[in-house]
């Protein structure tokens, strides 16, 4: 197995959508977002933050990175199953968080669903750790 890193490019829309709308876990929405025009934009946003995993030709990986000026974000981090316990997740979160450190970003804030048990011990074995003073909101803009 040779795994390749990329940055993510809206070329690799659809194999991305595909491994994350399979992963339990990962909360995709029917709306502009997640849509190939809204990733396109995040990615333009943020040029060059966002990774995929390559096995050859075969997408194995793909996590989204970008930030505001003041804190990044890694959102979606998703590597298929038979890929999994070979510092795939990993090698992508590290090569986000650099990038986000390029930018002079210090902080990065990541949000993982309560029952996604999975997801929480990878974030944890890498040193990140829950807040319990905040709570997550959110609204629509009404766009």
């Amino acid at each position: 197995m040779m795994i390749t890193y990329a940055p993510m490019t809206i070329e690799a829309y659809d194999a991305v959508i595909g491994l994350w709308h399979g992963m339990p876990g990962i909360g995709l929405h029917v709306d502009e977002a997640d849509s190939r025009h809204g990733i396109a934009a995040y990615l333009r946003r943020n040029p060059g933050m966002s990774v995929v995993a390559h096995d050859g030709a075969r997408l194995v990986g793909a996590v989204l990175c970008g930030h505001d000026g003041r804190r990044g974000y890694l959102s979606h981090l998703a590597v298929y199953p038979a890929y999994r316990g070979r510092g795939i997740g990993r090698e992508m979160m590290r090569r986000c968080l650099a990038a986000l450190r390029s930018e002079g970003i210090a902080k990065c804030t990541i949000l993982v669903y309560t029952d996604n048990t999975d997801g929480q011990a990878f974030w944890e074995r890498h040193g990140w750790r829950q807040r319990e003073d905040l709570r997550c909101m959110q609204t629509a803009t009404g766009a």
